[in-house]
């Protein structure tokens, strides 16, 4: 039997930095959250080569103070808890007191630090975890950690670090989630001596959403603002029409703090479910606050883990808000026939950024100002009383000099404004597919045997026959689940299934939920069960395929036994019943169909994401016809 033996405390200390410091983001991460917890509101970070040879991170929070330095790079030495009990309270991002500790052991570390009341700062470098230098220095309020060499004692950690480029791709990364997560301060991120974006900290957060990822994703936003029990959720939702094929656009926070979560992934695409297609993942930028007592934050050293006691129901919040607020919104694609080509010898108006025109007013009133000012300063000379009567007494001017710029000032906000090419409405003035305006619908015809095309007001409305009826069948049919009205369909012969373990545990957890959806189920001995009978609908659907995906999809995911999953799992399978493209239909039966549509809640998705209908505007189509040129 091999003896078993105690660890050095050099040995301890590596080991416990492969558990925090993973890669250069790694470090920054664990600065920067640091920083926050210090109060800071003004952050800079600078690396160069991936964060692998130099990193270096500012803030003027509150610093530390002198009698503390020494104490900051002990392992597990923190001022956020106290003991364990603190943990179900904790709102801090850092709170296990080893990344300082972590990161020292590894690297070469500087720090300046000054507390506001210090006359000096204090200038700390440590190299593997051994202290060189502790001194007095010069400084202003606040931290700069720097961190050189990243690894130099650890060559086998070093030698699995990616290119620098790649690494920087996760700082820069990691950089835009600390952004978006904390509004309030104002983040300036350099790369190599190049500033990569430089945040105002004035909490708004659409600005800095703008900043990250362009217009176009900024102006397909709906805000989403919700409070429940202990959950609040606000934020931005993406139209449907940014959607993208895989969830590196979700972004969402936890009390101040960036994590992944499967249970809150699950619950945005739930909650955009008949908005997108499959497969298809939408944008969305959320901060949640919750009650510490409802959540559990250490769970791994990186913290980018969390566990919810109450998952099931901070789930449905979840999906109930973003479902609600895009359901507010009228959302029908808007069919462009042409595109906008910039002729030669034409001058080109620019529309300042939305963030732009407070800006762009204030450098011009300047401007003005400024000229106005130097030719007052020329008649200066002639200070006495015949040009006291002519120019009148220049201090008594001040106070009207300044109604008289702030007046400019508002009249050139209003002049840019207005100078804005119009652009199209983020939402109908009014709603098109309602009842009432049903009523002005002039149906033309049917081409391709497949879209019908009706008129309303100034737009050529296009339907997809398929679409529109699958997703009346899809409403119809759970209505029918949930208040229990399902008819069911015997089966002659019996279809015999055969379930694995973990099948036919779940068949037994919700077998009265299968019950009263219609399905009638009867054990065949051993593993294998008969279908006896199922929701009419369903009837000749591959009934035997249904209850087998619907059994797999509830033992899988964060939230398992959601009654919810099972009907609409199946009403989407019923959907196979409805009209198909290429058939015929009449007239009275679209009006119907229409009528039917109309009544839904969202009648603008099929229950796969696809559109139902999409739209032209009289416009578009002159355009096309060079009526307007």
């Amino acid at each position: 039997m091999n003896e078993i033996h105690l660890l050095d405390t050099d040995t301890i200390d590596k080991i416990a930095a492969g558990e925090v410091v993973e890669r250069p983001s790694s470090v920054v991460k664990e600065l920067v959250e640091n920083a926050v917890d210090a109060g800071a509101d003004v952050i800079t970070v600078e690396i160069k080569e991936g964060g692998i040879s130099f990193i270096r991170v500012t803030d003027n929070g509150c610093g530390i103070d002198k009698t503390q330095i020494e104490k900051a790079f002990v392992r597990h030495a923190t001022s956020k808890i106290r003991s364990v009990s603190d943990l179900t309270s904790v709102v801090s991002l850092g709170f296990r007191g080893e990344a300082l500790s972590s990161i020292a052991a590894v690297a070469m570390v500087e720090m300046i630090t000054k507390t506001k009341n210090a006359l000096t700062g204090v200038r700390n470098v440590i190299e593997g975890a051994v202290q060189k230098e502790l001194e007095d220095i010069g400084a202003p309020d606040g931290t700069t950690i720097i961190v050189r060499n990243l690894f130099f004692n650890t060559p086998v950690r070093r030698k699995f670090l990616k290119q620098p480029m790649t690494e920087g791709g996760y700082v820069s990364d990691l950089m835009e989630h600390m952004a978006l997560s904390n509004p309030h301060v104002s983040f300036k991120y350099m790369v190599n001596g190049q500033i990569k974006f430089h945040t105002t900290g004035n909490g708004d957060l659409k600005e800095i959403i703008y900043r990250i990822y362009g217009r176009d994703i900024a102006n397909e936003l709906i805000e989403v603002n919700k409070e429940k029990s202990g959950m609040k959720i606000t934020g931005f939702l993406g139209k449907p029409t940014i959607n993208r094929s895989n969830r590196n656009y979700e972004n969402y926070f936890v009390n101040g703090r960036y994590i992944k979560s499967s249970l809150i992934a699950k619950a945005i695409e739930e909650g955009y479910k008949g908005y997108l297609m499959q497969h298809k993942y939408p944008f969305a930028v959320l901060h949640f606050s919750i009650d510490t007592e409802m959540i559990d934050v250490n769970v791994h050293p990186t913290k980018m883990d969390i566990r919810f006691t109450q998952g099931e129901i901070f789930f449905q919040f979840v999906s109930d808000a973003i479902a609600e607020a895009l359901a507010q919104k009228e959302m029908i694609p808007n069919v462009v026939l042409t595109e906008e080509k910039e002729e030669k010898n034409t001058v080109k108006y620019t529309v300042p950024e939305p963030f732009e025109v407070n800006r762009l007013a204030q450098a011009k009133v300047k401007e003005e100002t400024e000229y106005r000012t130097e030719q007052v300063k020329k008649q200066e000379y002639s200070r006495n009383p015949v040009w006291s009567r002519v120019l009148g007494n220049v201090e008594n001017k001040s106070e009207q000099n300044e109604k008289e710029e702030q007046a400019a000032l508002e009249k050139t906000v209003a002049e840019i404004k207005t100078a804005e090419k119009p652009v199209q409405m983020e939402l109908f003035e009014e709603k098109i597919l309602t009842k009432e305006a049903r009523q002005e619908y002039k149906i033309l015809g049917q081409i391709f045997d497949t879209y019908w095309l009706f008129v309303y007001q100034d737009k050529l409305m296009i339907m997809d026959q398929h679409a529109a009826h699958e997703k009346v069948k899809y409403e119809k049919f759970i209505k029918a689940l949930r208040e229990k009205q399902a008819a069911s369909q015997l089966l002659n012969p019996p279809l015999v299934v055969t379930l694995t373990g973990q099948q036919e545990n779940v068949y037994k957890e919700y077998a009265d939920v299968f019950t009263n959806l219609g399905f009638e189920i009867e054990e065949f001995g051993g593993n294998e069960y008969a279908l006896r009978a199922v929701p009419t609908d369903l009837y000749g659907c591959n009934e035997k395929e249904l209850f087998e995906e619907v059994l797999d999809e509830l033992s899988q995911g964060p939230v398992k036994g959601n009654a919810v999953v099972i009907e609409e799992k199946i009403a989407s399978m019923s959907c196979k019943a409805a009209v198909k493209g290429n058939m015929f239909m009449s007239v009275a039966e679209v009006e119907a169909l229409l009528d039917q549509l109309l009544a839904l809640d969202n009648p603008y998705h099929c229950p796969h994401g696809r559109p139902t209908m999409i739209s032209m505007t009289k416009y578009e189509i002159e355009k096309k016809f060079k009526r307007i040129v």
